[in-house]
């Protein structure tokens, strides 16, 4: 098979849950262990910092990789979903995986697929451990696929793991509470490993707690060690003026991540960056500073309130829970526009009543949905969102909404699309 025709056999043959949801979900770490075996275990034969959360573990990842790459280290970097090209799943110092290596990985794979019937997600992390072994990185970034405990990612032993938040999502999965989230979210702690929490919130600090001393794995709060004491967003950049609590010493970084969210991802970076150094990592100051005005540039990130146009001025924000659109919201006060046409689109197994309750009834919306049977119809999501007085029409895809916003633009106004990952990947760049 040529490149084309293994990527059209992986989405055929296997269980996708970005296109088919919880059926896809395996509910333990057999297949992804047997797939490890089959290729001699990659995932114990190099370095790694793992990251969970239920939101920021992306945009944590990539600028946890960008710094490592900054200072020197070949650094790979596996986190999902991709948007544009399968390969982004995987990259080493920001360069996606050859299409060579996904050929013959399957080709090498293949017999093997029927015996143990892996789904997508099982069979593209052992990919990723066995190009990073191939390409002899010094580290890896791996993100989560969702919750953690169970997530085909966990079989690794990192140099140290970073939960970034919890927020009710993939609750008909990972439990509808707060405790039940960080539960699974803490199944990434491993014994006599540091364990960094971005962001806790009264119910889940206490799950942190009880795992880790189970695992006897030091914990290490992020709000405990640095604090944010202003910050600012100019030109599609974030500055965040940084206090570290113990020594009072206090430094302003620049990140190209222009999302206010970015002030609570970037906690946990520099604090697993402090851990990092403990454990013999050479990571210098200037460096971390260099690579945060830089993280998109070093490793190819997207999506994360990323201007796609000026005029008329595109944004897109892979932003899909509630929790997210709520960081939306908050970005949206510190965004000055006259009006704001909204493209929106969400998947099935979300709170859509949730959601819909957040967004503010004086913008214009295009209601329409990401070609994936996942995703909610956009007539269905219209007649939700009349319900709660937003106003606007429904659109088959997401290029149908946004001529139609084009249409509708004047000077000054924004045109935001957010509300699914999958819904951004088909905007056309």
């Amino acid at each position: 098979m040529n490149y084309q025709e293994t990527i059209d056999f992986l989405y055929a043959q296997l269980p996708m849950f970005s296109r088919i949801g919880a059926p896809a979900y395996k509910v333990d770490l057999t297949n992804t262990l047997t797939l490890c075996n089959v290729l001699g275990n990659p995932q114990n034969k190099f370095k790694s910092v793992h990251v969970a959360g239920t939101n920021g573990k992306g945009s944590s990842s990539h600028m946890l990789a960008a710094i490592l790459q900054q200072c020197g280290y070949k650094t790979g970097l596996y986190t999902s979903p991709h948007l544009y090209d399968f390969r982004e799943r995987i990259k080493i110092n920001g360069a996606l995986c050859s299409k060579e290596f996904v050929v013959d990985f399957i080709e090498k794979i293949k017999p093997h697929i029927a015996t143990i019937q892996p789904s997508f997600f099982e069979l593209t992390v052992a990919m990723a451990f066995q190009y990073f072994v191939e390409q002899k990185v010094d580290i890896a970034v791996i993100e989560v696929g969702m919750g953690g405990r169970l997530d085909s990612t966990n079989v690794i032993l990192p140099e140290l793991s970073l939960i970034t938040n919890i927020g009710k999502d993939h609750m008909d999965i990972l439990g509808n509470t707060l405790e039940k989230i960080a539960f699974e979210k803490a199944g990434i702690i491993k014994p006599n490993t540091p364990i960094i929490v971005s962001e806790y919130l009264s119910e889940t600090r206490p799950v942190f707690e009880k795992t880790a001393q189970e695992k006897n794995a030091p914990l290490i709060f992020a709000q405990e060690v640095f604090k944010v004491l202003q910050f600012g967003c100019e030109a599609y950049h974030l500055w965040v003026e940084i206090q570290e609590l113990k020594t009072g010493q206090t430094k302003k970084y620049e990140l190209d991540l222009p999302g206010i969210y970015q002030t609570k991802n970037i906690l946990g970076v520099l604090t697993a960056i402090q851990q990092l150094r403990l454990n013999g990592w050479n990571i210098d100051a200037h460096s971390v500073s260099e690579a945060l005005k830089k993280v998109k540039a070093l490793t190819g990130l997207h999506g994360r309130w990323e201007l796609l146009n000026e005029n008329p001025k595109i944004i897109t924000d892979v932003a899909h829970n509630e929790d997210g659109i709520k960081q939306i919201i908050q970005q949206l006060q510190h965004t000055k526009y006259s009006r704001l046409h909204w493209i929106i689109g969400c998947v099935k197994d979300k709170d859509i009543t949730a959601i819909l309750n957040l967004l503010p009834k004086e913008a214009i919306y295009y209601f329409t949905k990401a070609q994936i049977p996942r995703a909610l119809a956009e007539t269905e999501l219209m007649k939700l969102a009349h319900a709660k007085d937003l106003q606007g029409q429904s659109f088959h895809n997401v290029d149908a909404a946004l001529f139609s916003a084009e249409k509708n633009y004047r000077e000054g106004d924004l045109i935001l699309i957010a509300g699914s990952v999958y819904l951004v990947a088909e905007v056309k760049r």
